[in-house]
């Protein structure tokens, strides 16, 4: 682990748990969790390696551990299957046990009990004579498991226990009685279960990624992520915060504050999308980082327990604006608010949040609100109709955020003149919407197209059309034309088609009606529609070509630069 400070093999259950190797899990690691439907995954899975014609092995995916000495390595990803091996390994025992007190060949058994703990689960040290578990499982499940289900207490107890304790003694109780199940027909049951463990422990198999130290063990977590493989960069981070306060001082109160804290901020974001908010979160006070950077750069401003709880304080505080730009109809922003939100949401734009995070906490509510309806006009001039680089959006957003935060921007329009950059102009934007097309084959699309016909509606004759009473995207040159259509080659078909200029708002009774039929009949119904630009579309063309098609966008155009507008940068 010279160059890299990780290396990567591929290695059986059996050479995992030999030659002295101890694991443990790290102590404010997640619970075991395994329910009916993974044992009854990995159950079917083992069989398929020990049935007639099955398998000859069965890959059970990534193991991440941390070492400095090569013996003993913290479990940073695969706890569960660990946890799960050792449940199947000490139902076998139990079984055995069992047998041994019948006098069922009990001699032979219990050389198999002691053969089988001493590999698998732990063993006798020659110099104390205490008996040295092979595994150690977090601070939540390691005292049941160590003082009743390793050494196999005759009567596993059930109450008094956190909830994962519960799922981890049925999940051994699982484990026993199907391996019950499948050797009671065996001529010497106690062989076959000796057999049964000794042969899954060589045709079970892990690829174990090895690392030094948490940031290499991140970097593991971002290549293995990048390709797919989710493992929860969450629980890292986690797991480093706690290890700052255990170095400094081992106090329990602190440690159950932490715990409770995070818990908290996890369960209100959901694991998965923790890592959005905590960049975003840490980019509306710090200078940039990108995904790959951000545990390095914690690491290196979090380091001691002052730091430890600051980092939650202003993760706390910062919870209801990221639920709120991500969950608008949960929140108690203006309805104002909340459908602007809910606009950026539509646009897939998510670069102003770190800038939105700060504001929050800087401008009043007013001044809020308008900043929120000002990033939707961006938004829109610069992502949705522009197409230009998020990248650059992001690092102008970003440097607000720190000004904000540091005070050196302080009034809305301070802000916006920081955002003069990533707002294209009058000229820009209607040239870039004259061009535009948005493929409503995509859902999402579709929903654009809605909202921006409705919004230059609204400017246009002041009707506000509420896009959920039935009405619909008519593409007057139809997605599939037939006859009728020959002023469109077919390169033009697939040109046009979806231009904005192309697409009107109707009634959806009206909608079916007029399908794929040509224009003059189309024309007819687009007169009759309750819509006035739809209407206007009719009264102003008597055919409908690419020349017609032009003509109209440039006026809506014309029309969304009035729209999408903010008088400060325009």
């Amino acid at each position: 682990m010279t160059a890299t400070n990780f290396n990567t093999e591929n290695r059986t259950y059996r050479q995992l748990l030999g030659n002295g190797l101890v694991y443990s899990i790290p102590r404010f690691q997640r619970d075991y969790s395994w329910g009916d439907e993974e044992w009854d995954d990995l159950w079917l899975d083992i069989l398929g390696t020990l049935n007639d014609g099955g398998e000859p092995a069965h890959y059970l995916g990534y193991l991440v551990l941390q070492t400095s000495d090569n013996r003993n390595f913290a479990v940073i990803d695969g706890q569960q299957r660990l946890t799960t091996m050792s449940l199947i390994v000490l139902g076998a025992i139990r079984l055995l046990q069992k047998y041994v007190a019948s006098d069922e060949k009990a001699p032979e058994n219990q050389k198999r009990l002691d053969q089988l703990r001493a590999t698998y689960i732990g063993y006798l040290d020659p110099v104390t004579l205490i008996t040295r578990n092979k595994l150690t499982l977090n601070r939540n499940d390691n005292p049941y498991y160590q003082r009743y289900m390793v050494p196999l207490t005759e009567q596993l107890p059930q109450r008094g226990f956190p909830a994962s304790t519960h799922t981890m003694r049925k999940g051994f109780e699982w484990f026993e009685w199907q391996l019950l199940e499948y050797t009671k027909n065996e001529p010497d049951p106690g062989m076959a279960l000796a057999q049964f463990v000794e042969t899954i422990s060589d045709r079970l198999f892990f690829t174990v990624i090895t690392v030094a130290d948490e940031l290499n063990a991140y970097k593991v977590f971002e290549t293995l992520n990048a390709r797919g493989v989710r493992l929860s960069s969450t629980d890292l981070l986690k797991n480093y915060l706690f290890s700052v306060l255990s170095r400094e001082k081992e106090d329990s109160v602190e440690l159950d504050e932490l715990e409770e804290r995070w818990i908290s901020v996890v369960e209100r974001l959901g694991s998965e999308d923790f890592p959005n908010f905590l960049r975003m979160h840490w980019n509306s006070r710090h200078s940039f980082a990108r995904h790959a950077e951000l545990f390095k750069v914690i690491r290196k401003h979090v380091q001691n327990r002052e730091q430890v709880f600051a980092l939650l304080r202003e993760m706390d505080s910062d919870i209801d604006t990221y639920l709120a730009l991500t969950q608008p109809e949960g929140s108690e922003w203006s309805r104002e608010c909340k459908q602007d939100a809910q606009y950026l949401r539509m646009f897939s734009v998510r670069q102003p949040y770190p800038m939105l995070m700060a504001a929050k906490r800087v401008l009043n509510e007013g001044d809020f609100g308008k900043l929120l309806r000002s990033i939707v006009v961006i938004s829109f001039r610069y992502n949705v109709i522009g197409a230009l680089n998020p990248n650059d959006q992001e690092i102008v957003y970003n440097s607000t955020a720190n000004k904000l935060h540091n005070g050196e921007v302080k009034t809305i329009s301070d802000v916006l003149n920081e955002l003069r950059t990533i707002y294209p102009s009058d000229t820009a934007f209607t040239a870039d919407f004259t061009d535009k097309s948005i493929k409503t084959t995509h859902g999402r699309n579709s929903k654009i197209v809605c909202y921006i016909l409705t919004q230059l509606e609204k400017q246009d004759s002041g009707t506000d059309l509420n896009i959920e009473s039935g009405y619909t995207v008519e593409h007057i040159l139809p997605q599939n034309p037939e006859n009728g259509w020959e002023a469109f080659s077919d390169r033009d078909m697939e040109f046009y088609n979806y231009r904005i200029g192309n697409m009107v708002l109707l009634e959806g009774s009206k909608n079916k009606e007029i399908g794929n039929l040509p224009f003059s009949e189309k024309r007819i119904v687009l007169l009759t529609s309750s819509i006035p630009l739809t209407k206007q579309v009719a009264e102003k063309y008597d055919v409908w070509t690419p020349e017609s098609i032009a003509s109209w966008q440039s006026k809506l155009a014309r029309l969304a630069t009035t729209v999408w507008k903010i008088d400060q940068l325009s």
